[in-house]
C-alpha cells in the first residue's frame, strides 16, 4: 500500500503543487493548512512522514512539532521542515524541536522528492515507518460496486470525491480546488475512472455515477 505523506502549509498554491507532486510520485498525499488541522490529520491518515511550512497562522510549524514529538508513536516520525527564514536561531529551533530536515523555499519539488525518499527509506529500514496493514482510508472503497458485466470495480476514497465533483459539473481544475490537488492530478483519476468503469467520457461516466450512487461523498 502507497506511503502517506502529510502536506501542511498555509499557502494553498504550495500545498496544492506538493500534495499533486506527492501523488504523482505514486504517494497518498493528505493537505492541512496550519498545525491545528494537521495534528488532527496525523490521528486520522497516520502519515509516515510529515512536510510542514514553519510560519502559520493557528499553530506554525514548531508548535506542531513539538507536540508530534510529546507523543510516544510520533517521536520518531520523519519531518520536513520548509520556511523561508534559515537563520541560524531558526535552525536551532526547528532541530530542538524535532526537524529531520531543513528546506529552503522557494521549494524544489526534485530535491524535496529526493530528500523525502531518503528520510522514508531509511525509516522503513529501521521499521519506524511501515505503510498501514489495514484498509486505508485514501486508498481502498469500502464498498465495492459492481460492473454491468458483474465484475468488481474498487475506487478509491480520492476516485470517489472527484468522480461526485465531476457529477456537478465542475472542470479538472474547479475539482483540483476542492481537493487540494493539481489539474493535472485530477485528470490522472479521472482517466483512470474512465478505464475502471468502461466508459467513454465524461458525460457516461456520470451518468455511472448517478446511477450507482455515487454522485455524492
Amino acid at each position: 500500500m502507497p506511503l502517506t505523506i502529510l502536506v501542511v502549509d498555509d499557502d494553498p498554491a504550495l500545498r496544492m503543487a506538493l500534495v499533486g507532486y506527492f501523488e504523482l510520485e505514486g504517494y497518498v498525499a493528505i493537505a492541512a493548512m496550519n498545525g491545528r488541522d494537521a495534528l488532527l490529520k496525523v490521528d486520522r491518515h497516520q502519515p509516515q512522514l510529515v512536510v510542514t511550512d514553519a510560519l502559520m497562522p493557528e499553530m506554525d510549524g514548531f508548535e506542531l512539532i513539538r507536540q508530534l514529538r510529546q507523543q510516544p508513536q510520533y517521536r520518531l516520525l520523519p519531518v520536513v521542515f520548509l520556511t523561508a527564514r534559515t537563520e541560524l536561531d531558526n535552525r536551532i529551533r526547528g532541530y530542538k524541536a524535532g526537524v529531520d530536515v531543513y528546506v529552503q523555499k522557494p521549494v524544489a519539488l526534485m530535491e524535496l522528492g529526493a530528500i523525502v525518499r531518503n528520510l522514508l527509506d531509511r525509516a522503513m529500514l529501521t521499521g519506524l515507518s511501515q505503510p498501514p496493514t489495514t484498509v486505508g482510508d485514501a486508498e481502498v472503497s469500502l464498498h465495492p460496486i459492481l460492473s454491468p458485466e458483474g465484475a468488481a470495480i474498487n475506487l478509491t476514497k480520492r476516485e470517489r470525491e472527484t468522480l461526485a465533483l465531476l457529477v456537478e459539473g465542475l472542470s479538472n481544475s474547479e475539482i483540483g480546488d476542492q481537493l487540494f490537488l493539481s489539474s493535472r492530478t485530477i485528470e490522472k483519476y479521472v482517466s483512470r475512472l474512465l478505464d475502471k468503469t468502461q466508459t467513454r467520457n465524461r458525460i457516461e461516466l456520470a451518468r455511472f455515477a448517478i446511477e450507482h450512487g455515487l454522485d455524492h461523498i
